[in-house]
């Protein structure tokens, strides 16, 4: 789903801007998990490696972001 733009002729209803806030709580959710992940060097640029390890190093990543959320310092 896409956020309501608004118009000088057609200002959002209500309805629109808690949708759009909605979409946007979500949205930031996914952003600082994308950030967390990148702080890994492996993600951040050109992967240069063989392609079939790179979902399991994506997923090993995945784990220790979790695992560091969950339990902070």
């Amino acid at each position: 789903m896409t956020t309501h733009k608004a118009t000088r002729a057609s200002p959002l209803s209500a309805e629109q801007r808690q949708e759009n806030r909605v979409l946007a709580h979500a949205r930031q959710g996914t952003l600082h998990a994308i950030r967390r992940m990148k702080i890994f060097r492996v993600l951040k640029g050109m992967y240069r490696h063989r392609r079939r390890r790179f979902a399991l190093r994506v997923q090993l990543i995945a784990a220790l972001c979790n695992l560091t959320r969950a339990r902070p310092a």
